[in-house]
């Protein structure tokens, strides 16, 4: 059961959660497979499944945050990449869908600035900066 505090994230996120599902289907239909890690749907496809298709392999990503989804090509590369795309999800978390027009915008800016679209982007180096953050001992 997801308290309180949870859910309210959750609910702002879910436009995007949704757009995630939709865009899982292709990764799902070519033998892909979800699994729920840290209240997240990881969407990959499975270990080592042999002939990754030409235009999987050719994706300029190894994985895509939409709201609670995580595709990647993947699981193995998912696993890597948890931290920084857990991260992603709690952007989400923060600006629900205003995050899918916050995050071109970021790369645009970045871009104007004379940065990588990507590398430069504001919320990819939050995500980089916070995954590599050692863990917080209570």
């Amino acid at each position: 059961m997801i308290g309180a505090g949870r859910l309210l994230p959750r609910l702002w996120a879910l436009p995007c959660t949704l757009v995630g599902l939709v865009a899982a289907a292709p990764v799902l239909l070519a033998g892909g497979s979800v699994r729920r890690v840290e209240g997240v749907l990881e969407v990959g496809l499975r270990p080592l499944q042999a002939g990754l298709p030409r235009r999987v392999r050719a994706l300029p990503f190894g994985a895509i945050t939409l709201g609670h989804v995580v595709i990647g090509q993947s699981h193995e590369l998912l696993a890597r990449l948890r931290p920084h795309e857990q991260v992603h999800v709690r952007q989400y978390e923060q600006l629900g869908a205003l995050f899918l027009l916050a995050y071109p915008l970021a790369s645009l800016w970045a871009w104007a600035r004379g940065g990588h679209l990507y590398h430069d982007n504001l919320f990819e180096r939050q995500a980089e900066a916070r995954a590599h953050r050692p863990a917080r001992r209570a």
